[in-house]
């Protein structure tokens, strides 16, 4: 199938590809408000349900260096079906777990299954589109982006508020069984078999990892791109205890707050897709990147001159995680335009620097929590700097 020959076909395209990217934060978000219920359920303290956490973005990062190179090998659509197969079933595990260890594991599995909707995604984009093109696919998924985290704990507090905890992940079960037909039925294979790598033996997957990570554009991009999602992981962090503890929010009214950001990410991305129309991916990037920029120096500034001042707090917050919209879509394009006959593995990469970074910044939030908004500001100013600096290095590809 080719998606961009009708309009038809390139929506449900992008449709099904958006149910594939919602795997993850869909298994993050969902079971966030039923943190209470499974602890009381095993008798275990917080930090064990935690590690639940903890161990679906390992997954999520090891089974995207893996499942990269395979789909250059095999074509995209096998190693896709493979790991929705995996994630229905590692949901029904964690469903029917009889302990923390159990869960834990299933957990695992799950990541481990669902990132192929991440890298496989990515790659059938650039498969099938160039990199303007592809950027504006990304800019229409990033709607998934968007809306899970408004979305996504919403749907769990209410399973959680009228059901067991258990039903979260019979959801997601059904949710991943009813992408199997999608997948197997609306994409089709992107991947010509003449295009396929011949071997996957470990120096041959070892060789495409050093290829890309000696490509100064791709890395320049890719890290752009992971610095400035690491920016949105320390606002996720740290917004809850800056707003709701420091300012005085209600959790309602925080919540209200989080959605407002999280629609100014979507309309951003949707004018991205408009603007790209008329101007080319690298030019958005740069000028994106300079607002994200500007906002995290002055949420900097803000917080060491006026620590109490919520609306300029606010305000900052607001264009930097705006500025998202813009700035994913067109550095993963650009990224991905880099990639030659590695694009399962470009998209692995992408994937795995994103949440290691992510996972990062929002381990040095909760780190040096000082009681101040300060550890939030710092560090998405360092990584807006970090990123800045990355995109500096790709110029000229």
């Amino acid at each position: 199938m080719n998606a961009s020959n009708s309009l038809a076909a390139r929506i449900r395209f992008i449709a099904i590809l958006g149910a594939l990217i919602a795997f993850a934060p869909l298994s993050i978000d969902m079971y966030l408000p039923a943190f209470p219920a499974i602890a009381d359920h095993f008798g275990v303290a917080p930090g064990a349900v935690q590690t639940t956490l903890a161990v679906f973005f390992v997954g999520l990062a090891v089974g995207q260096g893996v499942v990269g190179p395979i789909t250059d090998r095999v074509g995209r659509l096998p190693p896709l079906l493979v790991g929705i197969s995996m994630f229905v079933g590692a949901s029904i595990w964690a469903a029917l777990a009889p302990d923390i260890e159990s869960l834990t594991a299933a957990r695992l599995l799950q990541a481990l299954g669902g990132c192929a909707g991440i890298v496989v995604s990515r790659a059938m984009v650039r498969d099938l589109f160039d990199e303007r093109s592809s950027a504006q696919v990304y800019s229409l998924l990033m709607l998934v982006m968007g809306l899970a985290p408004i979305l996504a704990p919403m749907i769990g507090g209410f399973i959680v508020a009228h059901y067991d905890w258990h039903m979260i992940f019979w959801v997601l079960a059904a949710f991943g069984l009813a992408c199997l037909p999608a997948a197997l039925f609306g994409l089709g294979e992107t991947l010509p078999r003449e295009k396929r790598h011949r071997s996957l033996s470990l120096g041959s997957v070892a060789g495409a990892y050093l290829a890309l990570g000696a490509d100064r554009p791709f890395m320049g991009f890719a890290l752009a791109n992971a610095f400035v999602s690491s920016a949105m992981f320390a606002y996720i962090t740290g917004s809850p205890f800056v707003f709701i503890e420091l300012h005085g929010l209600s959790p309602d009214t925080y919540a209200l707050l989080f959605g407002v950001n999280a629609t100014g990410l979507i309309a951003a991305a949707q004018v991205n897709a408009f603007l790209l129309r008329r101007h080319s991916s690298r030019t958005i990037l740069k000028l994106a990147m300079a607002v994200h920029l500007a906002a995290a120096l002055a949420l900097l500034a803000f917080t060491l001159l006026m620590p109490g001042a919520f609306y300029p707090l606010a305000t900052c917050l607001f264009l930097a995680v705006s500025s998202l919209g813009f700035i994913g879509a067109n550095a993963i394009a650009a990224a991905m335009a880099r990639a030659g006959g590695y694009i399962g593995a470009a998209s692995a990469l992408t994937g795995i620097l994103q949440f290691a970074l992510a996972a990062v910044a929002g381990g040095l939030v909760g780190a040096f929590n000082d009681g101040t908004a300060l550890p939030m500001a710092l560090v998405i100013a360092g990584a807006s700097i970090a990123g800045t600096l990355a995109r500096l290095s790709a110029r000229g590809a």
